[in-house]
């Protein structure tokens, strides 16, 4: 058995309720994001379920763009996030095996491309 020890968050941020600062998705804490980091991030839903784990060699952009293209598995569900957990994971391998593990273990919602059905 492998035993895999999902780190714990770097950086939080949830939504607010009436954002009275620029904001995306009532998101205003985006610089609190590394900008040049890679890792991973977890979106969660105010039940606290895990919606959506991805992975990113530069960690803002990514998740700035999951809110802002047309191919984001989250497009039609973005309104459902309440909270981004990042965490900072350098080695390309291990923010992949992070991914794959996290999507499996809680069952993200909208990762049914790495989802591994037994």
């Amino acid at each position: 058995m492998i035993m895999i020890t999902i780190p714990k968050p770097d950086v939080t941020i949830t939504k607010q309720s009436n954002p009275q600062l620029s904001h995306i998705y009532g998101f205003t804490d985006f610089h609190l994001i590394s900008r040049e980091t890679g890792g991973i991030f977890m979106f969660y839903n105010s039940k606290d379920e895990l919606l959506f784990v991805g992975k990113a060699r530069k960690l803002r952009p990514r998740i700035k763009k999951h809110f802002e293209d047309t191919v984001s598995p989250i497009k039609n569900h973005r309104d459902e996030v309440a909270k981004i957990e990042v965490c900072l994971v350098g080695d390309p391998l291990h923010r992949e095996l992070y991914e794959i593990y996290i999507a499996n273990k809680f069952g993200a919602k909208y990762n049914a491309d790495k989802v591994v059905s037994g």
